[in-house]
This record gives structure tokens, C-alpha cells and sequence, in this order.
């Protein structure tokens, strides 16, 4: 099980966008935190819940980065969708898939709240048909269930979406390497959160940046 990422100081970058657009984003992220201690108390304390944030702060220091008009954007594993309404806000078309259909009606909340025009899909992120088959012949998919297709809701397959994001945990980053290279464009970026190195983007397979 991942550990809670540590919240750092408040957004670094954001001297970049104007100061209310920067108060608005911050707003989210203690909102986010807030919504997540909540939820650690009255769900996760009385049992297993797959659902950890990534570092909000950290994710939105890498959306930033890389953002590009017209980029399209996907969260796997949405959970409240603090990251995909960040997105959003940044100016991706931002999309999240989340098998938990309480959390993306509490994602699509906090969206209208926002006034952010993501998309969730209350479904599983492995595209239809998919199995994973590595190499070691461990095929185990960890706490990624399986469900519909979200993509058949958003309408849009993987290879249509420009940045894909994923906050794995421990043996479950080969799965997402797999879906990107069975299903994602070549030029396509994943970007995986981790614990303690922050955010590394991912093309084709390789490693291409990363955010601390």
C-alpha cells in the first residue's frame, strides 16, 4: 500500500497564471485535502479502500509543465477527481475513470463547485477485452477491478487522449505500461506519481522527465 505523499509548500509555479486562476487551483487542493481526510476517517478506518491521493501540488506542477492547447487528458482511478478538475482548469480537456460510482458522484460535484467542465466515468480504465499478460506470467492486476469500459462512455478510446495519468501502487506500473503500449499513441505522455519522486512522465516506455 502506497503511504499518504507528504503536501508540500503552495503551488511553486503558479507566479505564471494570474493570481486569481492561482487562488482558484489552491482552492481546490485544500478543499482536495480536506475531502480526503474526511473520507479516511469514515471510510478507510473501517476498511479497505483502494483510494490514496497523489500530491496534488506536485501533479499540478507536471500539468503545467507539460500542458499544450488542445491536449486531451486521463486520469485512471479518478477517485474524487481533484486531479482531473485541476486539469480541467489548466486548460486540458480533461476526462477521469473511476470504478468507485461514489466517489465520481462526489467528482462531479466538486466539479459543477468549481465550474469545470470534466468528465467522469463511474467504470473500469482497461479498455474491452483487455488482459494483462507480462512476461513473468504474473498477471495479477492488484486493486484495479475490472468493470464496463470507461471509454465507451466518454466516448473517446485510449489512443485519442495526448496525456494519461496514474498514481499506481506497489507492482501495479507494469499493467500501465502495458495499456499505453497496447493502447496509447506512441507519442503520448503517462505520467505515474510516485511516493517519494514525485511525478515521471513516460514515453513509448521510456522515461523522458520528471518532477520533485
Amino acid at each position: 500500500m502506497p503511504p499518504l505523499p507528504p503536501f508540500r509548500a503552495p503551488l511553486p509555479r503558479t507566479s505564471v497564471l494570474a493570481p486569481e486562476h492561482a487562488a482558484r487551483l489552491h482552492a481546490l487542493i485544500e478543499e482536495g485535502r480536506d475531502l480526503f481526510e474526511r473520507f479516511d476517517l469514515e471510510v478507510r478506518d473501517r476498511e479497505f479502500h483502494p483510494f490514496i491521493p497523489a500530491d496534488f501540488q506536485v501533479v499540478l506542477e507536471s500539468l503545467l509543465e507539460h500542458y499544450r492547447p488542445g491536449a486531451r487528458f486521463l486520469e485512471w482511478g479518478s477517485g474524487m477527481g481533484v486531479i482531473t478538475i485541476l486539469a480541467d482548469l489548466v486548460g486540458y480537456e480533461a476526462s477521469g475513470i473511476e470504478l468507485d460510482a461514489s466517489l465520481v458522484r462526489q467528482s462531479r460535484a466538486l466539479a459543477t463547485k468549481y465550474e469545470s467542465r470534466a468528465r467522469f466515468a463511474a467504470a473500469s480504465f482497461f479498455p474491452t477485452g483487455y488482459v494483462f499478460r507480462p512476461a513473468d506470467g504474473d498477471a495479477r492486476a492488484g486493486t484495479l477491478g475490472e468493470g464496463v469500459s470507461g471509454y465507451l462512455e466518454l466516448g473517446h478510446p485510449l489512443e485519442d487522449f495526448d496525456v494519461v495519468f496514474g498514481y499506481p501502487w506497489g507492482g501495479e506500473a507494469p499493467l500501465m505500461h502495458d495499456l499505453m503500449h497496447r493502447y496509447g499513441r506512441a507519442d503520448a505522455l503517462l505520467l505515474l506519481a510516485t511516493v517519494n519522486d514525485g511525478v515521471k512522465g513516460y514515453r513509448a516506455g521510456r522515461q523522458v522527465c520528471g518532477v520533485r
